[in-house]
């Protein structure tokens, strides 16, 4: 499948590339993870006045992928499939200020409820938030919350959507950071990015970006189902994590490289709204009912 985005979405595409470069998206995440989320609330309220919050009600699940992916790409912190995906289905508007939201079973957790205007369970206002839990992902604070609301299936696999394209995004980058490393980096008087084992893992990770994104944004027209989206952008996002960690040798492994940002956020995004079990297991359930 081969989609093409037509101009208004290639400018909306260009306009997010423009403001996210030109932000210090990696001084924002560091920062959120350590519990100053000044510089994180001022880029959200900056990619709000570019429309985003408001994208799942006034736009389509195209432009909802278009910026995800951007966001994946920046490694940007803070609960946006929650208040820009899910909770704008959920309850039928868009949300003001910062929400966050619990989907048992699925979504056991509501991400950044510290930092949450209001915490929501399904549809409804959660009743208590519990102490915060630890992730993989530092930019990620998860807490239990409790309440009676309902899921919403369609704001679900909205949320899977956005989870899909910040998987692709933070994958691209990912991918992106590893060729430009491997071609710096020297080993026995050669570029490592010469030798051919490396460019083959470096193809592979290529490949499965490139057979996910079709899925992504077939999903987002509704020709393709969101858990073959999720799964198929999961899978390249974890292949490219693990290939970037190799290819980058023991610095890899280090907190203070910014790839670790994107390491981290993909471990953490693969399990995010439905684990990979349980998507495939959605598909193959579709599949039998066929």
């Amino acid at each position: 499948m081969r989609f093409e985005l037509d101009d208004d979405q290639r400018d909306f595409a260009a306009a997010l590339e423009s403001l996210l470069a030109g932000s210090d998206t990696v001084g924002a995440a560091r920062a959120w993870a350590d519990g100053d989320h000044a510089p994180g609330l001022k880029l959200w309220s900056r990619l709000g006045e570019l429309g985003v919050l408001s994208l799942a009600t006034e736009a389509t699940p195209v432009e909802v992928a278009i910026a995800f992916e951007a966001l994946g790409r920046h490694a940007v912190p803070g609960p946006w499939v929650e208040s820009a995906a899910y909770l704008p289905v959920a309850l039928g508007h868009e949300v003001e200020g910062i929400a966050t939201v619990s989907v048992p079973p699925h979504v056991p957790y509501a991400l950044d409820a510290d930092v949450a205007d209001r915490v929501y369970v399904g549809d409804a206002p959660a009743s208590s938030v519990g102490e915060p839990l630890g992730s993989v992902d530092p930019t990620r604070r998860l807490f239990h919350v409790t309440g009676e609301g309902e899921p919403s299936q369609e704001a679900f696999d909205l949320a899977a959507l956005a989870t899909a394209a910040q998987l692709l995004g933070a994958g691209e980058r990912v991918l992106a950071d590893s060729v430009a490393y491997v071609k710096q980096r020297t080993q026995f008087g050669r570029e490592i990015g010469s030798y051919q084992a490396i460019k083959h893992a470096l193809a592979d990770v290529r490949i499965a970006l490139d057979f996910a994104r079709p899925l992504v944004f077939g999903a987002a027209l509704g020709a393709v189902d969101v858990s073959a989206a999720k799964v198929a952008a999961g899978d390249a996002a974890y292949l490219a994590a693990r290939t970037g960690l190799q290819v980058h040798g023991a610095i890899g492994y280090t907190r203070e490289l910014d790839l670790s940002l994107w390491l981290t956020k993909i471990r953490a995004l693969v399990t995010a709204w439905g684990t990979p079990t349980f998507h495939r297991t959605r598909l193959l359930q579709q599949l039998e009912a066929d």
